[in-house]
Formats: C-alpha cells, structure tokens, sequence
C-alpha cells in the first residue's frame, strides 16, 4: 500500500478551500487536493508542505499543518492504486496559488465545495473535516473504481 498526504489551504477569511483540477496521472480530470508520496526521511507533514509548494507555490511550516484525518483507501480492481493518505489542513502560507503542469489551483465557497467534480469518497470525509472533526477511515471502491462501495469513519 502506497501511503500520501493531501494538503487543503482554507482561508478562514474568505470561507474557501483550495482545490485543482488534476491535469494528468492519478485522478486526472478530478477536482481535488494537493499532495503526493512521501519522500525517504521526510515526516508526513514535511511532505505535505513540500507537495503543496510544488503544486501551488504556497509555503507552509510543516509544524503549522494540522493534521485532521488518515483515510485508507481500497481498489479491489485497481491493488495498485490502494493508498494510505494523511490529510492536512493549511491555514497560514506564504505566497498566492498557481496552478502547474500537475494541477491547477482555484478557490471554492467552503460551503459550496463541488463533491459532483471530486472521488467519490470526498463526500463523505470532507465535511466532516470542514466541520472541524478528526477522524479516520476506510472507502473500498468497486469494480469501476469511481464508485464507493463501502466505508467506515471513526
């Protein structure tokens, strides 16, 4: 099992999240959050804050990202795409976001976030995490590995 991180900047001021459209390799055409793999020697949250600067060019302390949920993730279909992922939130960053060749970058109303254009498991961790709980959980997707099939939040 691959394990990640997924960083979400959220403006308290404005009442947005920031998320990107994926342009190319896993999720490609999804709107979602900014991470990737965690490098040898790196902690979770040094990797979040590093993917987020290489996606978006805002940078954030490690020790400033407040880590909110660990989702595992199951693709019967797809083993290899079965992830571990460690979600952070960004609330203070330097620099405005830019998109990049990966993904892009545009603000959302965080009480109008577009889970129609997200995984399909979004719906489920994500406003609970908004809403400013901890949690973990478990999606395994079906057999077209875009449909949750069952799931578990703690």
């Amino acid at each position: 099992m691959k394990h990640a991180t997924l960083c979400l900047p959220i403006s308290d001021a404005r009442r947005q999240i920031l998320l990107g459209v994926k342009l190319r390799g896993f999720g490609q055409g999804k709107l979602v959050g900014f991470g990737g793999k965690i490098e040898d020697g790196e902690t979770v949250a040094e990797a979040a804050a590093r993917e987020l600067c290489e996606e978006t060019g805002l940078r954030a302390a490690p020790d400033q990202l407040q880590e909110v949920a660990q989702l595992t993730f199951l693709f019967p279909a797809q083993p290899g795409w079965n992830h571990l992922v460690y979600v952070f939130l960004a609330r203070r960053w330097t620099g405005e976001p830019v998109g990049s060749a990966e993904i892009s970058a545009e603000w959302y109303d965080l009480h109008h976030v577009p889970y129609d254009r997200m995984w399909d498991d979004d719906r489920y961790w994500l406003p609970q995490v908004l809403a400013g709980q901890h949690l973990r959980a478990t999606f395994i997707y079906g057999d077209d590995n875009e449909t949750v099939q069952q799931y578990w939040l703690e």
